[in-house]
């Protein structure tokens, strides 16, 4: 399958046309270093957390100075994506990876498999064929444990049967890895419980602290940034609209939801309303983080830690969420954020921090701290130094 997409992929241009592009090289001379990551799908920071995550990675192992290769397992790349990661030192593989291994697998120090999907299909090759090489299992979110809330969000059988099987798959990944990467304590917390003898790194969302943008009494409106791709994305936003978004307008009449993410066009009609602003996918999300006066996370299921709820704190910008959006975020309500589950209660959060200069400024001051202490570039760094030299402690 890998090889037919690969094919694919070169139709987004000819290898010719990909020739002259350099990929930066390492800032620092060490021994030599190579890293092959394997994903999904080519990250874009301004399309979703995980792939603004990655990309956190890439610029982090390249000032460590590994050289690295990335293959996008849906095959898909364009000319602009090649140079965009040539800059932070990554090169995209036009190959199939089967066929890239034999020749390059021996050299390589170390593998980083992406989501459950990446590491089952890859796992045994890589094993194979790069004999030499840790490899690491980056779960991004663990999968069955979003599947099994999604399941009893729901009350579906058939997801509840999704989840037992991903829960077997995700296990026999861990085992099988040299070193298991998680987002959260919580996760961590899990599998300490499921695989008490896997060897588990804390490898978190990684921000940098922004200016706060305007003041309080400059701001209005809320903001929601999530592709709709992601289940809990979509269902946290019809929720808020049929739920939620009454309760506000009842006491707020001009106040707006902007929803910023990838969207279908049958979930954009179906959530077509006075107080909902649909704008998709945006180059640059800095200006409505700095202009709206709350950022909301009214997710009811998932699983990991949340990059929307850390990138609004890392510019000051308070949020509301569920506890399932608070989840391994070092969270407290009315201290660093506002947290409520049920519909009046999310209504009267929101509208708390939306009206209380006082609060709102305590809570930006607070989220900012949060991300400094929890979320950090040198905390993220010291995490993949450690899963890449086997220290777990």
């Amino acid at each position: 399958m890998l090889q037919e997409r690969s094919r694919a992929r070169a139709g987004n241009g000819s290898a010719q046309s990909w020739a002259d592009i350099v990929v930066a090289a390492p800032p620092v001379q060490t021994a030599p270093r190579r890293i092959l990551i394997v994903d999904s799908m080519t990250p874009d920071a301004t399309r979703d957390s995980g792939s603004m995550r990655l990309t956190q990675i890439f610029a982090l192992l390249h000032a460590d100075g590994w050289t690295i290769d990335f293959f996008p397992d849906d095959g898909l790349a364009t000319r602009d994506d090649a140079v965009r990661l040539a800059a932070m030192g990554v090169r995209i593989s036009r190959e199939a990876l089967a066929s890239w291994l034999p020749a390059h697998g021996p050299k390589l120090q170390a593998v980083m498999l992406c989501r459950l999907p990446v590491a089952d299909q890859y796992l045994d090759i890589t094993r194979r064929l790069a004999p030499h090489a840790r490899v690491l299992f980056d779960t991004v979110d663990l999968h069955f444990v979003r599947e099994r809330r999604a399941a009893a969000l729901t009350g579906s059988r058939s997801l509840a049967r999704q989840a037992a099987r991903s829960r077997t798959r995700e296990l026999h990944a861990i085992h099988r890895s040299d070193v298991t990467l998680v987002v959260s304590d919580d996760e961590r917390a899990v599998l300490a419980r499921e695989l008490p003898d896997a060897r588990v790194v804390l490898l978190s969302n990684v921000h940098d602290i922004h200016d706060r943008g305007m003041p309080f009494e400059q701001r209005k409106d809320l903001l929601f940034v999530g592709g709709f791709g992601h289940p809990p994305n979509a269902d946290a936003v019809h929720w808020f609209a049929s739920e939620i978004l009454p309760r506000l307008r009842q006491h707020e009449p001009d106040i707006q939801l902007h929803v910023v993410g990838d969207i279908d066009d049958a979930s954009r009609q179906a959530l077509s309303r006075d107080g909902l602003v649909i704008h998709g996918r945006v180059p640059d999300l800095t200006p409505l983080l700095e202009n709206v006066r709350l950022s909301v996370a009214p997710l009811r299921f998932g699983a990991g830690v949340k990059g929307k709820v850390n990138q609004a704190m890392s510019h000051g910008l308070p949020v509301v969420a569920t506890g399932i959006a608070a989840e391994g975020m070092y969270l407290v309500h009315g201290e660093n954020a506002m947290i409520a589950d049920a519909p009046a209660d999310f209504a009267s959060a929101v509208l708390a921090a939306y009206t209380d200069a006082d609060l709102w400024l305590k809570l930006s001051d607070a989220a900012m701290e949060n991300v400094r202490e929890h979320f950090s570039v040198e905390g993220a760094r010291r995490s993949l130094q450690r899963a890449l030299s086997g220290d777990h402690a």
